[in-house]
Order: C-alpha cells, then structure tokens, then sequence
C-alpha cells in the first residue's frame, strides 16, 4: 500500500504534465485544521480545557456547549461525552459535514457536547514530568485509560457544569475502556446516566482485523519492529499525502483503502469528497504498550488487565501475579449498543458473547450492511443510529 502512495506522490509531482492533473479537485479547508478551528469554522462556539489525569498526563479537552438555533444562556444543558476509538481522536465526531457529525447535531439539538482525547494521541501528548520522547511517558495501555483518563474527563466536566450527571457515547476502544472503567469504579458509574456503545469491542474471539497479527508476536519482536514508545502517530509525511494526494478524485481507491485496510469500510457509505479531511487526522498514535494489551485480549479472549511480564511486576501493581479480569458483568450503568453485520473488528458472532453479560441493557440494534467505520462516518449516520441515540437521550430527560 505505501508503494501505491509513493507512486501516487510522484504522479502528483510531475505537475501539469500529468494527464491526471485534469481531475485535480480542491482541498477541503478542514484538512488543514485543528480541533478548536475545525468547530469554529462551521460556526460552532468551542472551548477547550487540559485534563490533567492523577499520574499527570495532560489531555486535549474540547467542548460545544450548544449548537446553532439554541439560546447561549438557559438552563444547564444536558451533557453529552463523547470518546474515540483506537489511535483515533475527537476529531472522529467532527469530520464529516454538521448534518452528519455526532458532535454538531448534538449540540444542534441543544446538549452540552463534550470531545474526549487518550493520552498519547495528537492532541494529548503532554505530561507534568515526562517528556513524550521517554519511554516512562508511553508506559501505558488501556487498564490506565480506564482508570485515570475518564475519570479526569468526567470529573472536569462536572466541575465545570455543575451537573451530577452525563451521557456518555463510546466508539470502538471508547467502548472498551468504558466497560473497565464503569465495572470497576461505582462512583464513576454512577455520573453516567446512559452508556451509548456504538461497535463496542470487549472480546475479539471471532475478529477479522490484520490487527490481529499482534497476537502472533512475541513481546520482543514486538518492541524491535515497534519500539517501546509511539505507535502509529500522525506524520508530516501522512499530512502531505492527505491533503496533496487523497484530495485528488484520482486517487479515492488507494486513499480509502489505505486509510481503512484495518477496520474495513463500506465505500457506498463513504463521502469520499472528504477522504482529505479523515486522512489529516488519522492515525492519531497511541503507545506500543496499548497495542500490546490489544495483542494480547487477542490471544486470551477475555478483556483482561495488562500483564507485565514478569511476577514482581503484577504483584506491583494488582497484588497478585496475574493480572485480573474486567468482569463486565458488575456494569449496571444503562446501555445501548449498535453494532455492524460487517464489522470485521467488532465481529458479530463477539457480539453474541457480550450481549448476555451487559447487566441493563435497554436498547440494541445491529445495522446489517455496517462496518466498523460507519458508525461515525457512515452517510446514512443519522438513520442508522443518530436520532435514535437522541430519541433515547429525550425519553430518559422526560423521566
């Protein structure tokens, strides 16, 4: 696939010789925006915060306190969280059009929306001692994304509400973490009035993705492919291909199926006029270490913490010399999940495993034509999944 692309940057350099250049289509302006520019652009009011975590960690905070049509100044707005997946940031709930991006149509109907980002991704690389550029900084996987991210986010958004309470919408690893935060810590369960599991991923028994492959190598070989720091961040290399090459209708197919060869996509649900704009964005990066949780879920099939390597380490930090598990079953928060008939991450025959053990499961849908990309850029968004998560946001406020 690289090779596509270094191919598809030579014909792009060879200017207007290139017979190609007469399908030369422009930029999307957003590709070359932040967050807080991003939401600013389609008029939107923003403001963002640092999320600073108990082990330190500074997190990219963003928040739409309402949408257009809906008075500056009433009552508290009801808050909505909204968390991202794997290597991925908030920028996931903002890149499509307002009309099909989670974040702007929910402030559009007047809730208090709210952009979280995991340690280690584009927008929250800072820490109060640790340089990005030390392994110590990159330590981490998902057991601490659990267990200090989200309860730094929520707490910040609580302090800067007022509000008890939130609802809370996760996609992919948004999921995941979600489940081992709100299983293991009550009082945190508690804020959350409703879990929206958009493809939650738990157990990847049955999983497609070439992520997989993670399982199949040794730790070692992991950090000598990999390293022991960043894993998958966004480059300058990646920018200049998203926005001088995958602006070019051209280069649409090697574009999507680049930016898709993981979790898979459906190109008839796809608004490849905005390839620009999801390519300078992704991939976000996160750390070796998470990937290696990943790879290893993979191997047991069972949503369990990270484990160390070695004795002393798990007795460190779990009091005991195997990590223990997530049991998922103790989450009494109230859930809705959409999950995809073609989703080769969050598989559905993983989804049969994880339905029995969501304790108050109160609404589910399986789109059958969904992969695990569409629940946030899929054109058909708002069909699918959108006004029933706010149908279901309405029913709750009105008892």
């Amino acid at each position: 696939m690289w090779q596509l692309l270094a191919a598809a940057c030579w014909m792009l350099l060879l200017g207007p010789t290139c017979a190609y250049d007469k399908t030369r289509s422009s930029i999307n302006p957003e590709a070359n925006m932040n967050i807080s520019e991003i939401i600013s652009y389609w008029g939107y009011p923003y403001e963002q915060y640092d999320t600073v975590t108990k082990d330190g960690y500074i997190l990219g905070t963003y928040r739409i306190p309402y949408g257009r049509g809906c008075p500056e100044k009433t009552v508290p707005k009801p808050i909505v969280y909204l968390q991202h997946g794997l290597a991925a940031s908030a920028c996931d709930w903002i890149c499509n059009l307002p009309n099909n991006s989670l974040a702007f149509l929910l402030a559009d109907n007047c809730y208090d929306v709210w952009l979280g980002n995991s340690r280690g991704n584009t927008w929250s690389r800072k820490h109060l001692k640790l340089s990005p550029k030390s392994p110590e900084f990159w330590a981490f996987s998902l057991d601490e994304l659990a267990k200090y991210d989200l309860p730094a986010t929520i707490d910040l958004i609580i302090q800067k509400t007022g509000q008890e309470q939130l609802f809370y919408v996760g996609h992919s690893q948004g999921t995941t973490i979600a489940f081992m935060a709100f299983s293991t810590n009550p009082d945190l369960a508690k804020r959350i009035k409703i879990f929206f599991a958009l493809a939650p991923v738990v157990t990847v028994k049955y999983t497609q993705t070439p992520l997989k492959k993670f399982s199949k190598f040794s730790r070692q070989a992991i950090k000598a492919l990999f390293g022991d720091k960043m894993f998958s961040p966004h480059t300058p290399f990646d920018h200049f291909v998203a926005t001088k090459v995958c602006s070019k209708k051209i280069f649409y197919p090697i574009c999507s199926k680049f930016l898709f060869t993981l979790v898979g996509f459906d190109v008839r649900n796809l608004n490849m006029s905005r390839l620009d704009v999801y390519m300078s964005q992704k991939p976000a990066g996160t750390s070796v270490q998470t990937m290696m949780h990943w790879g290893q879920i993979f191997n047991a099939d069972q949503l369990q913490a990270f484990d160390w390597g070695n004795l002393d380490q798990n007795m460190m930090h779990f009091h005991q010399i195997t990590p223990p598990l997530y049991n998922i079953t103790k989450m009494e928060v109230p859930t809705a999940i959409w999950s995809g008939g073609q989703d080769i991450v969050a598989d559905p025959k993983d989804m049969e495993n994880l339905l029995p053990k969501v304790a108050n499961l109160i609404y589910y849908k399986v789109i059958p034509h969904y992969n695990h990309m569409d629940f946030y850029l899929g054109q058909d968004g708002y069909q699918e999944i959108y006004q029933d998560l706010i149908r279901l946001i309405k029913d709750c406020l009105q008892n």
